[in-house]
């Protein structure tokens, strides 16, 4: 995938027939779908790569099948990784399995955890094959083009200036704080979902063997991911009591 904006000055417009704005997931896979299928595609990810903690770091059996319908599973497994086949949680001190992945029938029954860049920089470079796609890093949304009540494409701020991205469809990927949905004047359907997660990290050490990935007691919850190093931890919390949780530390807030 292509990402050299040296070439666009300040004011100049691009003309592609899809802009997908935002690198993450679904826009690195839709682009590379697109791509592959000769569509003239552009993804605009903001930041400068794709170094960040994400929420979720899990390729589930499903997905595994698709990275191996699209001939990308040899490449994609060689990748540093940690198969996870059972989960097992402690309910109020009792062991209880929670699933066995490797009862299932699927040719890759386990969930490969895997850092989330290290996933988005091999759908990258993965999709450098395919001259109808271009990555553009570095490379902000910051406005929507419009021709009267048509969405023509985006305008973006890159490291050389602003840019003009002319296109027949412009796809949102762009996350919660979506410019594009917010330029547009899309409104968000609240599900009611009841609780939030506050991440973090506990450092692991290398003698440890318990690997459990909930526990569970009456109004709290944590998951557990074995990063290898450290802990990638997630504490479920009530909806909108972080403030609270926040004032009485985590320590306080598990007892």
């Amino acid at each position: 995938m292509k990402s050299d904006t040296s070439q666009l000055p300040q004011g100049s417009s691009v003309k592609v027939r899809c802009c997908i704005v935002g690198g993450g997931p679904a826009g690195m896979m839709l682009g590379y779908l697109l791509g592959r299928a000769g569509i003239d595609v552009v993804v605009l990810e903001k930041h400068a790569d794709f170094f960040r903690d994400f929420r979720g770091d899990t390729v589930h059996p499903s997905t595994l099948e698709v990275m191996d319908e699209l001939g990308l599973i040899d490449g994609f497994l060689k990748l540093p990784h940690q198969r996870l086949e059972k989960m097992d949680g402690l309910f109020g001190g009792t062991p209880v399995r929670i699933a066995d992945l490797s009862r299932l029938r699927t040719k890759y029954p386990f969930i490969a955890f895997m850092p989330q860049w290290d996933f988005l920089n091999f759908l990258r470079e993965a999709g450098q094959r395919f001259a109808s796609l271009k990555v553009m890093m570095n490379t902000e949304a910051v406005d929507l083009i419009r021709r009267g009540e048509t969405i023509a494409g985006v305008r973006a701020n890159t490291p050389d200036g602003i840019v003009d991205i002319e296109a027949d469809l412009t796809i949102a990927c762009d996350g919660r704080h979506s410019t594009v949905r917010l330029r547009s004047g899309l409104e968000v359907e609240e599900i009611g979902a009841p609780m939030d997660v506050l991440w973090f990290r506990v450092g692991r050490k290398a003698n440890e063997t318990e690997n459990v990935f909930a526990r569970v007691e009456p109004g709290k919850m944590m998951i557990t991911f074995d990063r290898g190093d450290y802990w990638q931890c997630a504490y479920v919390i009530a909806k909108g009591q972080y403030d609270a949780v926040k004032a009485r530390g985590i320590a306080g807030a598990a007892r």
